[in-house]
């Protein structure tokens, strides 16, 4: 489980890497596209993306620790990650664990069913990825609806060499 929760942190950092470079991209090349509110809006959405996966990472390092504490030796039962403050009582009776993916955590599991999810993964992780990976999608839907609207402005005018408010051209 640990290895296999490395190996998503380190397709994390790729991954933001290149959603980065892409935003970058899109910003670089905004001025041989001309004015218009979508690579803007794209390049949002790819920088919203790379921390959204990056603030997602940060998280699956705290889960990828607490697994590894948890994984035996001396005074592991229950599992160190298990043991919060306000939980001593629910500690003992602690009979698995495991990774919550979404949202972001580390569960114990106890012998009535029950279970509860340690604070190993800071407070902050799981909304602020949340809201990251929404602006995302939000900017990349908006990129999209105003690429649409340019085309079409541009079709009603034929093709943009006809000035706008002419649907005919010059008279």
């Amino acid at each position: 489980m640990f290895l296999l929760l490395l190996l998503l942190v380190v397709i994390a950092v790729v991954s933001a890497v290149g959603l980065a470079g892409h935003g970058a991209s899109t910003l670089a090349a905004r001025r041989a596209r001309g004015p218009g509110a979508g690579p803007p809006l794209r390049a949002l959405a790819a920088f919203a993306g790379a921390a959204a996966v990056t603030m997602y990472g940060w998280g699956l390092l705290h889960v990828a620790g607490a697994a590894m504490e948890s994984n035996g030796g001396a005074g592991s039962a229950p599992a160190p990650p298990c043991r919060m403050r306000g939980y001593e009582e629910r500690a003992l009776h602690v009979i698995d664990q495991s990774v919550s993916f979404l949202p972001l955590g580390f569960v114990c599991e106890t012998s009535d069913g029950d279970d509860y999810t340690s604070d190993d993964v800071p407070g902050y992780v799981n909304p602020g990825t949340a809201v990251l990976a929404l602006t995302a999608a939000a900017s990349a839907v908006a990129a999209g609806y105003a690429t649409e609207l340019r085309a079409r402005a541009a079709a009603r005018n034929g093709g943009g060499d006809r000035p706008s408010g002419h649907p005919r051209g010059p008279v």
